[in-house]
């Protein structure tokens, strides 16, 4: 009797963890690929590798999608690039993972969020026409339907704005979802005299009509105004979601929060107003103090005392912390913010110290001293702006000091540098920012503005070449002739 207890235990316990492990992912190889692909009008498919470790985290939320879409009928399939190589060169896969959508078997880019509801999200818009027509029998699914849904409520097609509308929509599909009405019942169901367009939203007010003459909209004013919207007044900022904001003209302002603490939600509900007042100005998100710390330090956050407040003008990467030795208020925040506005903060700059001695033939350059030394009217400046965690980086510092050494004797007038951008802010005045390491720029003496060296490559006889092209001083060698020796023997005659 144990026994046969004991084996069916087991039995069910083998059956639970096969049911475990089935998985609403399809699995692709070279034998299904064609197929699976062909009999889907879309599905989306992830080249992956068992290694990858973005792949790994990626996991759970592409498992989550697949069975929510599953019920939808859009499928979810991945390939493992290190079982099927061929199938990965075949679309050029190098990095992982590679998400691709393949509507009637042609691939497009997946460009959209890396979590459950947003691979959902993005993949239902993929199905849809780029205007969904809305009637009364789907109207409520297709306003709940996404984040930002806009429905255009037109008496015909050809009733300004229906082109300029279909034509936003065509252009953003992947981005927000749309819906056109010519129906009477569905305009008056909504309190709507047409035309009009209405954006529904799940968060912040879930009501918001075009508030300018909608006759005269053009695709460019739908974009703005539904870029603005589809931003919440503050919300949680994270990687998933930080492209929305790099990509606005609006500064952004962090609440630094411990998400641990209880009184989390009292604190972003005590900033929202503040959000709201300034929405048309500067984007307002919260963020995980404990999760990003580094990015707190990278925004000259010093302390990790929460909650902390700073402004980021993410185009020319210039940020503005709130003082952290005060006690952290609303009202000190939004004064701070104003005071932004009004152009009377100046940006925090992280700083090496200056160095004491400057005995090398390469001049180490701080923010601190940014001024004085690059734009020194009397001096050509040539700088190698790096981090010390770059390997291209480390092999030029070499070249570079064999290109002070070359220049020593002119020092008067050329400034040979190098300045660590991991550790040192580029202030405003030597814009652009760098974008990438090693960055290395020129200035000739009397000017302020700085060029992007292009030479050959980055060998000391092509950074010599520029310099002797772009400097304004004289950088010639001299080279003494050489000296006769005196003849031993006395002349003959």
């Amino acid at each position: 009797m144990r026994s046969s207890t004991l084996l069916a235990l087991s039995l069910s316990l083998a059956h639970l963890a096969t049911y475990a492990r089935a998985s609403d992912v399809l699995n692709l190889d070279a034998t299904n690929y064609s197929a699976t692909v062909d009999s889907n009008p879309v599905i989306l498919i992830q080249f992956t590798s068992p290694w990858c470790g973005h792949c790994k985290a990626l996991a759970p939320h592409y498992e989550e999608a697949a069975t929510t879409l599953k019920d939808k009928g859009i499928p979810i399939a991945k390939v493992d690039c290190v079982d099927q190589p061929d199938l990965c060169q075949a679309y050029g896969v190098q990095t992982y993972p590679i998400l691709k959508v393949f509507r009637n078997s042609t691939p497009t880019d997946y460009t959209g969020p890396r979590k459950a509801d947003g691979i959902v999200s993005y993949m239902i818009k993929q199905t849809l026409p780029a205007v969904s027509e809305v009637t009364l029998a789907n109207i409520e699914e297709i306003k709940k339907a996404d984040k930002v849904v806009a429905i255009a409520y037109v008496s015909s097609h050809t009733q300004a704005p229906a082109a300029e509308f279909s034509a936003t929509a065509e252009k953003h599909r992947d981005d927000y979802l749309f819906g056109i009405s010519y129906d009477q019942d569905v305009h008056s169901s909504e309190t709507v005299t047409p035309p009009a367009v209405v954006v529904y939203r799940s968060f912040d007010a879930p009501r918001t009509e075009y508030p300018y003459p909608i006759a005269d909209a053009k695709v460019e004013d739908f974009e703005t105004w539904l870029k603005d919207l589809s931003v919440p007044i503050i919300d949680e900022v994270s990687g998933e979601d930080y492209a929305i904001y790099a990509t606005s003209s609006k500064p952004l302002a962090y609440l630094f929060l411990d998400p641990t603490r209880e009184n989390k939600e009292d604190q972003i509900a005590a900033i929202k107003p503040i959000a709201e007042e300034f929405k048309s100005k500067v984007n307002f998100v919260w963020i995980d103090a404990i999760k990003f710390g580094d990015h707190a330090k990278a925004l000259d956050l010093g302390e990790a005392e929460w909650p902390s407040f700073v402004l980021q003008d993410v185009q020319k990467q210039l940020k503005y912390p709130l003082d952290q030795t005060k006690d952290f208020s609303p009202a000190a925040a939004k004064k701070w913010v104003q005071d932004y506005l009004d152009g009377s903060l100046q940006p925090s700059l992280r700083s090496q110290p200056i160095p004491k001695t400057q005995d090398g033939p390469v001049f180490r350059l701080v923010s601190k001293q940014f001024e004085a030394i690059a734009f020194d009217d009397e001096k050509d400046v040539f700088i190698d702006f790096d981090t010390y965690q770059c390997g291209h980086c480390r092999a030029l510092r070499l070249i570079w000091e064999q290109l002070g050494e070359r220049y020593a004797d002119f020092k008067d007038k050329i400034t040979i540098a190098h300045m660590d951008v991991g550790q040192n802010d580029l202030p405003e005045s030597a814009r652009p920012p760098i974008v990438g390491s090693p960055s290395i720029r020129f200035k000739k003496a009397g000017t302020r503005n700085f060029i992007e060296y292009d030479g050959r490559d980055r060998s000391l006889e092509s950074f010599v070449e520029f310099i002797e092209k772009h400097a304004a001083s004289d950088l010639e060698m001299k080279v003494a002739p050489p000296v006769q020796a005196e003849d031993s023997q006395a002349p003959l005659g």
